[in-house]
């Protein structure tokens, strides 16, 4: 039913089916319109539209920019501002309070500025977190489990530093994205950029929610770390982050363009390390965010 694609590290390079973030897509969304119609989530949102509604849609909308990159395989170009059409259902719903909290500046309450305000907060912030949220998500992958362990960390993060009308959201999308990432993690299927986009949009959508836009942001420091690493290397150096594979079967590199190869700088690793070296790197992220969140309440 999936299109298969090489896995590039393994020795023999087996055929894998790829794409299988539409069965999150389909999950998810199911669950949260089934959440919307029984109205067990009640809404805090200036329209008056249940948050379950709000982030099915944006599910939906990013499973299919996701699918829509695997179909056509698009330049980082163009995907790359993909993510600021996921974000309109979250802007034209008004999903969100327009006043983030930030442990260092405090609140920043974006109403006190009237119309302008409010408008730079839902048409301007809201597309920046997202887009930013699902770039750097998308961009931290190429290994079995990245694209699923990482973001569940993240996921399981929220719901432990969430408010408990808002947990109920996140509970079948958490159980589908680890059963993904169970089997991607054995090399069994690749998640594509249909779970990788609809991942991200997930956190960035839950977190404005939920109004933990500081919590997000902490969260996914190894993510924006991998990305600068990625963009400096690419505009400044004009050169890309790539692998090798060492006489053992081990993954290797000669250089530091992004979170992978700083861990497998001249250091032979194997792909599982690697992956769950990562991972732990995002359960401390994970941990400092929601310390910071109880400590700024």
């Amino acid at each position: 039913m999936f299109p298969k694609v090489p896995d590039h590290h393994k020795p023999d390079k087996p055929m894998v089916p790829n794409g299988l973030g539409v069965i999150y897509v389909l999950t998810s969304s199911t669950y949260l319109f089934m959440l919307h119609f029984s109205k067990i989530v009640e809404s805090n949102a200036p329209s008056g539209v249940s948050p379950a509604l709000t982030l099915a849609v944006c599910i939906l909308f990013g499973g299919f920019l996701g699918l829509l990159d695997d179909w056509l395989d698009l330049r980082w170009r163009y995907k790359a501002f993909l993510p600021i059409l996921a974000s309109l259902p979250l802007a034209a719903l008004r999903e969100g309070t327009p006043i983030m909290a930030t442990y260092f500046w405090g609140k920043i309450d974006f109403t006190q500025y009237g119309w302008v305000g409010e408008t730079f907060f839902y048409f301007a912030m809201i597309p920046l977190i997202v887009t930013i949220t699902t770039n750097t998500v998308n961009q931290l992958g190429g290994l079995n489990g990245l694209e699923t362990l990482c973001p569940s960390v993240v996921l399981i993060g929220f719901l432990a530093g969430a408010q408990p009308e808002l947990r109920t959201l996140l509970y079948v999308p958490i159980v589908a994205y680890l059963i993904l990432g169970f089997c991607n993690f054995q090399g069994r299927i690749f998640v594509g950029n249909t779970g990788s986009f609809a991942i991200g949009i997930t956190m960035a959508s839950y977190a404005l929610i939920a109004n933990i836009e500081q919590t997000l942001v902490i969260s996914i420091l190894p993510y924006i770390i991998n990305s600068s690493l990625i963009l400096f290397s690419f505009f400044l150096l004009k050169e890309r982050a790539h692998l090798s594979t060492s006489h053992d079967q081990k993954l290797v590199s000669d250089h530091r363009r992004s979170l992978v190869t700083l861990i497998s700088y001249k250091r032979p690793t194997s792909e599982r390390g690697i992956v769950i070296v990562i991972s732990l790197l995002m359960i401390v992220s994970t941990i400092s965010a929601l310390l910071v969140q109880f400590v700024s309440l």
